[in-house]
């Protein structure tokens, strides 16, 4: 066929097809998406089919996660966003939304796990934990309402800490931020719910399988031989199992802890 003939020639309704369906896609988005826990969520929801968005606030710490991603057949999109940015995280979700699909599961999951006794922690400390882990979760829950109250579902899942529940020595600016989140989560619960949004948040309470624990606490680390710390794809299975429960069940809040952990 010569060049230039009908046949080389983009279908615009066929072109319209393709992007409709392109955002009928289902999309999951991680708010950090680090190397352990909020990498093997989008990893998990990746293999269901969702196409995951994943950020970090320098978005080439995402590139082994997006490599992987790919490698193992999922849909991956990275972004470098601030999520204590009020605007950076309004056009990361009119993007996502606009250009990508519909959110159907949002996941909040930056740490912002510090130690300083309180003598020794400073203003700049505490406000920089407490815009990490309570006023970011702020904005991307309410981010997250905005776009899933309309269709009435979705899921929004906050990840917490031993620290949510209860203050420890050195954690004042932690603790402080993890309470905060899981105010967020519950009130958010109790408004959302019967609108068909499921809010959760689940505690994570113990070690977890990173190569800081490996490096900074080896004793602790080799426990992973008798399952004494957290496995994250372990985690990441329960995410996604507080995804497919039917809203005659719910669960709001879940605990994930090791056996050998003390409570």
């Amino acid at each position: 066929m010569a060049e230039g003939a009908a046949g080389d020639t983009p279908d615009p309704a066929a072109a319209g097809l393709e992007t409709r369906t392109l955002r009928l896609q289902r999309a999951a988005l991680v708010v950090g998406a680090g190397d352990a826990t909020g990498g093997a969520i989008a990893r998990r929801f990746a293999r269901e089919g969702y196409v995951t968005c994943v950020t970090r606030r320098l978005v080439e710490h995402l590139e082994p996660l997006v490599t992987r991603i790919r490698a193992e057949g999922g849909v991956v999109h990275p972004f470098g966003s601030d999520a204590r940015d009020e605007q950076a995280v309004s056009t990361l979700f009119q993007h996502i939304e606009q250009e990508i699909g519909p959110l159907e599961v949002v996941v909040f999951n930056i740490g912002a796990n510090v130690r300083f006794p309180i003598a020794e922690t400073t203003e700049r400390v505490y406000r920089k934990v407490w815009e990490l882990g309570a006023l970011a979760g702020f904005l991307v829950g309410r981010e997250a309402a905005r776009v899933m109250v309309p269709r009435g579902r979705g899921t929004i899942v906050f990840t917490g800490a031993t620290a949510s529940l209860r203050g420890g020595s050195g954690f004042a600016a932690f603790a402080g931020a993890k309470h905060a989140l899981r105010a967020l989560a519950q009130s958010m619960a109790r408004e959302l719910g019967p609108q068909g949004i499921h809010v959760a948040h689940v505690v994570i309470d113990g070690a977890i399988d990173t190569a800081f624990i490996r490096d900074n606490f080896p004793e602790r680390y080799r426990l992973k031989e008798r399952d004494g710390i957290l496995d994250p794809d372990a985690i990441a299975e329960q995410y996604w199992q507080l995804h497919r429960q039917p809203r005659n069940a719910w669960t709001h809040e879940l605990d994930l802890r090791p056996w050998i952990e003390p409570w």
